[in-house]
Parts: structure tokens; sequence; C-alpha cells
């Protein structure tokens, strides 16, 4: 369906959010006040959702996260089949809190395992949930002992941008291949937090400076719109190409394929899930009426 209206041939990825539910509340989290819903994918219908992107888009690979996936229990199920059966890069985000039980039980699964950090200590800490620094630093190191492959992702935020550069070299210290950096989308708990946002965009140029700068070992990728000028045109719209890197499906089955949607029920696709089909349900909000521009992301 999804080919037939907008001549998408191929998605590379899914992100997957098995369920809303979650362990902390951060002040950014796009989710909002849905962090409070039940909504969820069964074992079945998370593998029949992978299956069919795998089989009519050639997606090849998933990433699984939430609400906070690690307390989705049947995690390692999900993993299990995807990595074995389907033959899919698997990869989890988690805020790595109290994890290692589980991740023991999966880790010779997973292919990525990243990590959503908003800073050192205490900055990190305010934003997600004391004590999760360091739960998080507790599991990358295990991670690494396990053999698997790490990143981490932080949104940049008026609080933690001067975080990127100490966050980025004690990941580096722990192993870590990569370091996501994502700009603030104004949704859910971040719009009820409105000192959150960067006004002053110049800030972001002294970022990237410090970044050439530091000769770093890790990868650190950033989100265009992290930028003076905003992202670049080649960003283009949604539905102009007949392959796009991925797709996110929320619990409910809501599909959205570019990250600055994601949060706003501005989907075009749904995946009915007793169906087992995805259909298509415009409206004047959706991705595709509006142009919404895919995000950008590029080496800093």
């Amino acid at each position: 369906m999804i080919g037939e209206v907008t001549g998408i041939r191929r998605i590379r990825m899914l992100y997957l959010q098995l369920l809303y539910r979650c362990n902390f509340q951060c002040l950014h989290c796009f989710h909002g006040e849905r962090l409070n819903h039940a909504d969820t994918f069964t074992p079945d219908e998370a593998v029949n959702l992978i299956r069919l992107m795998r089989n009519q888009y050639g997606t090849e690979a998933v990433t699984l996260l939430g609400g906070e996936p690690f307390v989705y229990k049947d995690l390692a199920q999900v993993v299990w089949y995807a990595k074995h059966e389907l033959g899919l890069r698997v990869e989890i985000c988690t805020n790595g809190y109290r994890i290692e039980r589980q991740l023991t039980r999966i880790a010779p699964h997973l292919d990525l395992l990243r990590f959503s950090l908003e800073g050192i200590g205490p900055i990190n800490d305010h934003i997600r949930k004391a004590g999760s620094y360091q739960s998080a630093l507790s599991a990358l190191k295990l991670a690494r002992e396990l053999g698997v492959r790490t990143g981490a992702t932080m949104t940049v935020t008026s609080l933690n941008i001067n975080q990127v550069l100490p966050l980025a070299r004690t990941l580096q210290d722990y192993g870590a291949h990569q370091l996501k950096l994502h700009c603030l989308r104004p949704v859910g708990n971040a719009a009820a937090h409105p000192q959150l946002l960067i006004t002053d965009t110049t800030r972001y140029t002294r970022l990237r400076e410090q970044l050439q700068a530091a000769e770093l070992s890790i990868e650190v990728i950033t989100d265009e719109d992290l930028s003076e000028s905003g992202a670049p045109e080649v960003c283009g719209s949604i539905g102009a190409v007949q392959e796009i890197e991925r797709i996110e499906s929320d619990p409910r089955g809501a599909l959205t394929m570019s990250c600055k949607a994601v949060g706003k029920d501005s989907h075009a696709f749904w995946y009915e899930k007793v169906a087992d089909r995805i259909v298509h349900r415009p409206s004047a909000n959706d991705e595709l009426t509006l142009a919404v521009p895919d995000v950008f992301y590029a080496r800093a």
C-alpha cells in the first residue's frame, strides 16, 4: 500500500515501538501523556509487522524501542525471531536502567544496543531520572564485556548542549561506536518545557566547531537541523523517492516516515494488527498532505 500511494519500494529499517509504558518520564519525551497508555504489540503482532516489512519493502533491520523496550516482557522472543527466523539486523534503543539481567540473556542476538543519554551525571538525571546516568554506564560496561556493539542518542537542548563533547568522550572511553544527536521537536513532554528549546542557533555552530576540533575516535552523527540555517534541501519530501531509510510504528500501529512527524498524529498509513496489513488513511494533517520533510543525518 505504501508503494502504491508514494512510489516508495524499499524501506531499510523499521523502528518498532513495542509499547508506550516506560519507567521514566523524561522532560523532552515526544510521547507525552501517551506514556500512560496501555497500547502495546503482542509478540505475534510485532513479528507479523516485521515479517511484512521484510517481505514487501525489503526491510533489513529493526530497531526495538518504546516506551522502554526492556520492560516489554516478551522482548527476548521478538529479538530472537527477528534475528534468526527473519535474518534482520536487530537493534534496541534503551534508557539502560537496570537492564543487566535481560541484556545478558539477549546479548548473543543483538547487533547494536543504543543508549539514550542527555549529558553527564546530574544533567542527564535531571532530564531523565535520578540514578539513570550511572545505571546506563553500568549497562554500557556490561554490553562491552558481552561483545555487544553499543552507541548512544542524545536530544540536544538548552540544558545539555554544553554536555555533548564531555558525553562523547565518556562514551568513547566505554567503547561506544557512535553518538547520534537529535534536534528537539516541541511535542509531547517537550511542549510543556519550552525552556529546553535552543533559540540562539549560533550555539549549534559553536558545537560543531568543538566537535571538529576534538579529534574524537567515536563517530558523531548530527541531525542537520542542528545548524544555524537548518537542514539542507537535500532532505526533500517523503514520497519523492523510491527508497527511504526508516519507518516508525507506534504501539497502536500508526506508521510515520519522517522523524519530524513522529508524535504528532501525522501518519498517513496504519498497520492493522488483526488483518496483518498496511492501509492508507489520508487526512488534511498527514505527513504526505503537508509534505513533511524527512530528517537528514550527517557526520559532525
